[in-house]
């Protein structure tokens, strides 16, 4: 009798023990856990080996959609570039006379336009309007072709990936609001807005994907970790749409 009760104390001690082993729920109070990246983030290269001639930019500075940050040496690419020009316009005054054929005239433009495009992948311009994250090279150094030279990143909108539960998740629509608490203190929270839900859940882990957006007004750095709450359907903010009265027609006669 001893040894059943003894038996079952144990079984009751050792249920316990696992229920207070299992982490709470990704759903719970405290929210989903997930982690803030970028809004753009491009790590850009060069096509083919050369010297790097001018480093335009420094890490932390702001730049513009175009900007030139990162060239290499051009000159002789240049001087291809010069010398295939002025056979196209030899081989043109040629062909007004009669002495090359158009067949001729179009394989030199061609060479032109191929000669033109391998000086501008020379020449790193920054497809996006960010931050100078990391830079790779220095002026005269030799490198490969491909490899990472400077990387931009865009973090005035912050995008978190949420691995929300996928009950929740087909619930969800873009345009909604979700909360997001940042660590540090209680007042720490921004409202984010769902920008896409994935159409493929995880399998494994039974969530769905969300992406939402949050604007980054305080500078955070990407990569902190943030807890996500999905607000409900009751609670997402109201949109007003204001409606201008028409003004009333004059019916008086005159």
């Amino acid at each position: 009798m001893n040894t059943s009760r003894r038996l079952v104390s144990f079984l009751v001690i050792i249920s316990v023990i696992l229920i207070l082993a299992v982490p709470a729920p990704a759903n719970s109070d405290a929210g989903i856990a997930a982690i803030t990246i970028p809004s753009a983030d491009v790590t850009m290269s060069f096509v083919q080996p050369g010297i790097i001639a001018k480093v335009l930019v420094k890490e932390g500075e702001k730049v513009k959609a175009g900007q030139l940050l990162i060239q290499q040496d051009t000159e002789a690419a240049e001087a291809s570039l010069a010398q295939k020009k002025v056979d196209l316009k030899r081989l043109e005054w040629a062909a007004s006379r009669g002495a090359a054929t158009d067949l001729e005239v179009e394989h030199a433009r061609l060479d032109v336009k191929i000669a033109q495009i391998i000086v501008d992948r020379m020449c790193l311009k920054s497809p996006i309007a960010g931050t100078i994250d990391k830079i790779e090279v220095e002026v005269g150094e030799a490198i490969d072709g491909l490899a990472d030279v400077v990387r931009v990143v865009k973090t005035d909108l912050l995008w978190i990936d949420v691995p929300a539960p996928l009950a929740k998740g087909r619930t969800l629509k873009v345009g909604q609001i979700a909360e997001v608490k940042f660590p540090g203190s209680e007042k720490d929270i921004l409202q984010a807005k769902i920008i896409y839900v994935s159409t493929v859940a995880d399998a494994a882990s039974s969530t769905l994907r969300v992406r939402i957006e949050v604007s980054n007004k305080l500078n955070r750095p990407a990569g902190e970790h943030v807890r996500i709450t999905f607000l409900a359907p009751e609670k997402q903010p109201v949109r007003k749409n204001i409606i201008k009265a028409e003004k009333p027609k004059d019916t008086k006669s005159n």
